[in-house]
């Protein structure tokens, strides 16, 4: 859910503050900031529509909207950040808005890969590669080994992913390596995403409630955070006022308050 309008009162509710000393707010408290960020990137079909545009205009100012989250994670100190960039239902969507996004795709990469070099960045994808068409296959390749020396931000793209899917393949590997029994430190050592510490928070735009067959495994305890504003319009203002409410949440994981209480 979105920020609570209750204590809209409050001197340091984002409400009441400037874009600067909201991010000085968040910043005011390391230990609560998320180390991991997913999002769940709906609404650019609408924000378009709305601006009687084409779709495809949705999805290039949506890229804007990427650039800034991922300038502000490294900004802030987020360790992760992975954008639901293409489902693999997506393909069912017409032919020529699939080529269109391939094409938006492949032009973002050459573009931004320069930038996320000089922030340290490193990029990794997760989903099927292999149904992607050569050139935005080939480019994104090209840019993960170019970036692979980073330790910065991990920047993951979740293209032609399917979290089902993600599960069922983790399984199957390891009954075939023979693994018995198969434990949950096991599935999550076999997932597309090992190696990244589990979403601490996932962002969703547009109002929809659904998760949409996103990280099924690794959000078993993420902060959910649901938003109205279409994708295009989720800046690094946004983030922050998602990051503040992600703060003042008690993350309980199946515990009583009491019990995180240190004696």
């Amino acid at each position: 859910m979105e920020a609570s309008s209750a204590n809209q009162h409050d001197p340091k509710h984002p409400a009441q503050l400037s874009d600067e000393r909201l991010q000085r707010v968040v910043l005011e408290h390391p230990e609560r900031m998320p180390r991991h960020v997913a999002f769940i990137m709906d609404g650019n079909g609408r924000w378009a529509k709305q601006r009687n545009l084409a779709r495809l205009f949705g999805h290039k100012e949506g890229v804007k909207s990427v650039r800034e989250m991922v300038e502000a994670g490294v900004d802030i100190g987020i360790d992760a950040m992975t954008f639901f960039t293409f489902s693999k239902e997506n393909w069912k969507r017409p032919k020529k808005e699939v080529s269109a996004l391939m094409q938006l795709l492949v032009s973002t990469i050459r573009k931004e890969v320069a930038e996320l070099d000089n922030n340290n960045v490193t990029l990794r994808t997760i989903g099927c590669l292999d149904d992607l068409p050569e050139v935005p296959r080939r480019e994104l390749m090209l840019a993960m080994d170019r970036l692979a020396k980073n330790d910065g931000l991990v920047l993951t793209l979740a293209i032609s992913y399917s979290g089902r899917q993600d599960i069922l393949d983790a399984v199957n590997h390891l009954v075939t390596s023979g693994v018995t029994p198969i434990r949950e430190q096991d599935i999550s050592g076999a997932l597309t995403t090992a190696g990244l510490p589990d979403p601490d928070l996932l962002i969703r735009t547009s109002g929809e409630r659904r998760i949409s067959n996103f990280l099924l495994w690794q959000i078993a305890y993420s902060e959910l955070f649901i938003t109205r504003t279409f994708w295009p319009d989720f800046r690094r203002r946004q983030l922050l006022e998602a990051i503040y409410d992600y703060q003042h949440r008690e993350r309980r994981f199946g515990c009583i308050s009491e019990q995180l209480i240190e004696p």
